[in-house]
């Protein structure tokens, strides 16, 4: 007997799988369709985007440096055309054959032929092209041209190299470029929202960056932005056809306040010796002249130098590569001495009537030390004026005793000293401004009164470089008041640096600038040589810079018997008096005498600047 309940439960069963298959069918369906509308409707742009990069190549397009100008218009640094013999691969059946005959007429390196044979096979499969030879002479591309009807796939192109037009005088201020890759590059393109990618060059060096100087504080400026050449690819990857150009957009031009003739006045002066030269438009704090001896030539550096010629650069005691100019640091010596002065006048240490008796050394009295002048038997009875006129070292020893170490030190800072006083130099130095926590932390030795007594004449812990004496040279030209000094004035305010003397006026002013014009022109001046090399007024203060102590000048005759233990020779300057237009420092390493040394070059330099204005 058939169980009517068993039969009506398997039925129940039977009818639940059924829904549930079709339920599970229902959604595989419904996923298919909810697929396909998705592909070819919802998302269709996205994947056509996708198709379009799997069949397309994207290609930078460098583009070309900006060029640098000086303050006339005239062309320091520029794209140099070169040209390159360029061919391409997938046209070319037999290479041997092709290198071959270009040789016979346009000799090629081993190391140019061993670059195309190694690369041939990838270039000629993604239909790219190759580059036979770089920077053709002229007799090369003369003896290509008329027989290029025989290459049909042989061809010449302009390329670039960055050139100095003045390539030994600009070497630290300019700087010089070099190749850029790895990190570094692919940085640089993340500026602009691109990655590293295949690249169509102007330059026949690649991707260039500035390296030193105003080629790198101003690279993003001077460098454009990359354009862009989209092709139509195969499955392989070979270029097909040109589908979209962006083109790229050139860096900005630059003009600088650095000035041609001045700057080959400084280097004709300075004689390849060693040392530096920076003058400064007193009105903007513009930079005229910046010089470091001995140079080197950037166009060497900038398209290639062999390792031999490279290690003798390295090597060169000299030092050509450091850049005296804001990396060298000097001890100021007598140069010091009118802002000690004026220290003193600013304290009410001193007036323009105090005088004191100048035996020709300062004795300590703390301990009886003895500090030395200059001049044998001293200055005798002299005065603020004349103790800037004939540099008596025993005025500003006993100036600097009576000064309080913290105060003198804030009022140098004003003037430049312990900082930074350029707002695009390349890696600048500041030189140093000592304390008594610097001395305690560096030589774990405190700070004694002799030691401020040594800064009184620029002597000492006390250092800085040319660049900072050419502020401070430009602050008492112009009574306390400077622009920070900058090489392209565009990308900078007029804000000025003002350094307020509440008891110092116009009239303490005017009684140091005669000092300092008493320096050249009175018969006791310390730089009379000078007189003679100029038809105007010059306001001056001349050093030198002791490098080995010596008791008597008999010991400094066998000490200087070795050039590195002479004297350096250091001169600030500043003029046309009364109205001063430009100011200068010059520093000649074991030059021994800032006046009849130093002076000459400053005057070169002024001369220059001023008959050209």
């Amino acid at each position: 007997m058939i169980d009517l309940q068993e039969r009506f439960s398997e039925r129940k069963n039977f009818f639940n799988r059924l829904v549930l298959v079709y339920i599970l069918f229902g959604i595989l369906f419904g996923f298919v369709i909810y697929n396909t509308y998705s592909l070819q409707v919802s998302s269709f742009s996205d994947y056509e985007i996708a198709a379009l990069k799997n069949k397309s190549r994207e290609i930078l397009v460098q583009p070309k440096r900006g060029i640098i100008y000086d303050r006339n218009g005239k062309i320091l640094v520029n794209n140099e055309p070169s040209y390159n013999l360029i061919f391409k691969p997938s046209q070319v059946t037999n290479l041997d054959e092709l290198i071959n005959e270009i040789n016979i007429f346009i000799p090629l390196n081993e190391k140019d032929i061993s670059l195309i044979n190694k690369n041939f096979k990838k270039a000629a499969s993604l239909n790219r092209e190759l580059t036979l030879k770089q920077n053709l002479s002229q007799e090369e591309i003369s003896k290509f041209e008329v027989r290029r009807h025989k290459y049909e796939n042989v061809f010449i192109a302009e390329r670039f190299s960055r050139k100095n037009v003045y390539p030994d005088l600009f070497s630290h201020s300019i700087g010089y470029v070099g190749i850029l890759e790895g990190d570094a590059l692919e940085q640089k393109l993340s500026n602009q929202s691109i990655k590293p990618k295949e690249t169509i060059f102007n330059y026949s060096s690649g991707f260039i960056e500035g390296k030193t100087g105003i080629e790198s504080i101003y690279d993003d400026n001077l460098r454009g932005k990359f354009g862009k050449r989209i092709y139509e690819v195969d499955a392989s990857g070979k270029l097909l056809n040109l589908l979209n150009e962006i083109p790229p957009v050139n860096g900005d031009d630059i003009k600088t306040s650095l000035d041609i003739e001045s700057q080959k006045a400084a280097y004709e002066a300075i004689q390849s010796r060693r040392g530096a030269i920076v003058a400064v438009d007193l009105s903007s704090g513009a930079i005229v002249t910046y010089l470091s001896s001995p140079s080197f030539s950037t166009n060497q550096m900038a398209n290639g130098l062999s390792n031999e010629e490279f290690q003798a650069l390295i090597t060169n005691e000299n030092k050509p590569f450091f850049d005296r100019a804001v990396q060298g640091r000097y001890s100021p010596a007598s140069t010091i001495k009118p802002a000690i002065g004026l220290f003193g006048l600013e304290n009410k240490i001193i007036d323009w009537d105090y005088t004191i008796d100048d035996p020709g050394f300062f004795v300590l009295p703390e301990d009886n030390r003895i500090y030395r002048g200059w001049k044998k038997g001293g200055h005798g009875n002299i005065n603020l004026n004349d103790a800037i006129i004939e540099s008596s070292n025993t005025f500003f020893f006993s100036l600097a005793y009576q000064s309080d170490i913290d105060n003198l030190r804030d009022h140098l800072f004003k003037f430049g000293f312990g900082r930074n006083i350029c707002a695009d130099c390349f890696l600048p130095d500041t030189g140093l401004l000592p304390s008594p926590e610097w001395k305690m932390n560096t030589h774990n030795f405190g700070w004694f009164k002799g030691d401020t007594v040594n800064m009184g004449v620029g002597q000492g812990y006390l250092s800085a470089t040319p660049i900072q004496l050419a502020y401070y040279a430009a602050m008492l030209a112009n009574k306390g008041k400077v622009n920070k000094f900058s090489f392209v004035q565009d990308f900078y305010g007029s804000e000025k640096d003002i350094f307020n003397l509440e008891n110092v006026d116009e009239v303490d002013w005017n009684k140091l600038h005669s000092s300092m014009i008493g320096v050249i022109d009175n018969p006791k001046g310390t730089a009379g040589r000078l007189r003679a090399l100029k038809d105007y007024k010059i306001a001056a203060k001349s050093g030198t810079v002791e490098l080995v102590s010596t008791d008597t000048k008999e010991d400094y005759k066998i000490i200087r018997e070795t050039e590195g233990n002479r004297d350096h020779a250091i001169i600030i300057a500043f003029g046309p008096m009364p109205n001063p237009k430009y100011a200068v420092s010059v520093v000649i390493e074991n030059g021994e005498s800032g006046g009849s040394v130093a002076g000459p070059v400053a005057i070169a330099v002024m001369n220059a600047l001023i008959e050209n204005d």
